[in-house]
């Protein structure tokens, strides 16, 4: 059981849950920045605004992946940093450029491979003032691919891009039950905007548009002499029916994956949405047109994967909502027989499964004729670990087993069963914010003390990665 010697490993974060420093050096608000100030919207009712402080520590950063063993790391671009306004025609900020440009310089010199994600769901606030933002079929993507040539220009060394951060989470969490930025839902008891039933379908389309324009940009003005790859990052849990007797559980069960992924994947893969979308959503999930079709088909170079749990699956009524986005069905901890996915974390939708991770490697890797995949995000949260001080808050060994059940779970979808996986990013570098969960919620295997200056301590986690990867990755 074993990972090819050439395997990538490292860790991932997202500017805004890491970078505060959000009024320094002429960056623009994002949607985020502006969600964040709604009273209710966040948890701890806190914000980014000072994070991580990691704009200003990129050096420790670095040092700390260094010392963890890190071969790559996943970090994403604050658009408004680059373009503070966002759009095509708005000015370009130098110094949001030189920082990114330096950051990467300084990776590459400590023998750290970056992986960069364009948009990490902070949209420059002034396009969905402008026009809409992602609800936006025409301006949307064509700003999103002069920024992404913006920055390809800017950064040549860069080799990995990635396009978006989970499409799924921007669709249905910011436009469906407006737990995210903008906030969009029907419930008129949170917003005053939003339609569930169609706009997050909208907002899918337009995301796998301005993916597309993204890429087309990168192989044709920047591959042939970067040499690089770009790809999209997909999350999805795996499934599991309720009742394995049940044929309607075992199709529901298949069907949530196509409603979480392959509404991204099969159109990136085979040029269509899936079928079961289709006849759920009718006339409300978008047609695509022949050129928008020549984007989006066969714009991957390699799939990423953002994953953490599974799920029990019960058949819905035949009769789904008009605002249901899961596929006419229900998810469940506990089968038919009582069997549990796995152990509470502090995130009610997370439970450790890691034969869930094996199982959907080889559900995509199947589906999709076996593509070159990188985990761009994997990990846990810890039930009860924010009420914890030093030095129990540092012994995380809940979460190097989770680290430890799925990277070995992974080299046996690789060594066993023939995915072809080429990295791993665990998620998180450190703790940070985490959305509207605030920083009640902490992922890091690295410590961050909010309270003292954000200085990083390792913890059991951090210090056992490298023993982890190294116990499965083959010896050059």
């Amino acid at each position: 059981m074993s990972l090819p010697a050439d395997f990538l490993w490292g860790f991932a974060t997202a500017a805004y849950q890491v970078e505060g420093a959000t009024e320094q050096d002429g960056r623009g608000k994002t949607i985020w920045d502006t969600f964040c100030t709604v009273p209710g919207k966040i948890a701890d009712g806190t914000d980014g605004s000072v994070a991580c402080d990691s704009y200003n520590r990129t050096a420790e950063d670095i040092a700390l992946l260094k010392r963890l063993g890190s071969t790559c790391y996943r970090f994403s671009l604050s658009w408004s940093r680059i373009i503070p306004l966002g759009g095509r025609n708005d000015p370009i900020n130098q110094k949001g450029i030189d920082h990114y440009v330096k950051f990467v310089d300084d990776l590459l010199e400590a023998g750290i491979v970056p992986f960069i994600t364009l948009l990490h769901w902070d949209v420059p606030d002034e396009l969905d003032k402008r026009y809409g933002g992602l609800l936006n079929r025409t301006e949307f993507p064509l700003d999103f691919e002069h920024y992404a040539r913006v920055v390809y220009k800017a950064i040549p060394k860069c080799k990995n891009w990635i396009t978006f951060n989970e499409p799924w989470c921007s669709s249905i969490l910011g436009y469906s039950t407006g737990f995210f930025a903008p906030g969009h839902t029907s419930n008129r008891a949170k917003s005053q905007i939003g339609d569930s039933s169609r706009e997050p379908w909208i907002v899918g389309h337009n995301l796998l548009l301005a993916h597309g324009r993204a890429v087309k940009v990168y192989r044709e003005e920047f591959k042939p002499t970067d040499k690089g790859q770009i790809g999209i990052t997909l999350n999805g849990d795996y499934t599991y029916p309720w009742d394995p007797e049940d044929p309607r559980d075992v199709e529901a069960a298949n069907r949530k994956i196509e409603f979480a992924i392959s509404w991204f994947a099969d159109p990136i893969y085979f040029g269509k949405y899936p079928d079961s979308m289709r006849k759920q959503l009718g006339d409300r999930l978008p047609e695509f047109t022949p050129e928008e079709l020549a984007l989006v088909k066969g714009s991957n170079d390699f799939y990423g994967m953002n994953h953490y749990t599974a799920d029990y699956v019960k058949h819905g009524d035949g009769n789904p909502a008009p605002e249901d986005f899961l596929g006419d069905l229900s998810t469940h901890a506990y089968s038919k027989n009582g069997d549990c996915i796995g152990a509470e974390t502090q995130s009610f939708w997370l439970r450790p499964n890691p034969e869930g991770f094996r199982g959907l490697l080889n559900w995509l890797s199947k589906r999709y004729g076996y593509p070159a995949i990188y985990v761009t995000e994997n990990g846990t949260s810890i039930k009860g670990e924010n009420d914890l001080q030093e030095p129990e808050i540092l012994n995380d060994e809940f979460r190097y087993k989770y680290f430890y059940d799925y990277v070995n779970a992974m080299a046996k979808a690789v060594s066993e069963d023939g995915c072809n996986v080429k990295g791993y990013m665990a998620w998180s570098l450190m703790d940070n914010f985490e959305w509207a969960e605030g920083y009640e919620t902490r992922f890091g295997v690295t410590y961050v003390n909010y309270a003292d200056g954000q200085q990083r301590k390792e913890k059991y986690s951090a210090k056992k990665m490298k023993e982890i990867f190294d116990a499965v990755i083959e010896k050059a």
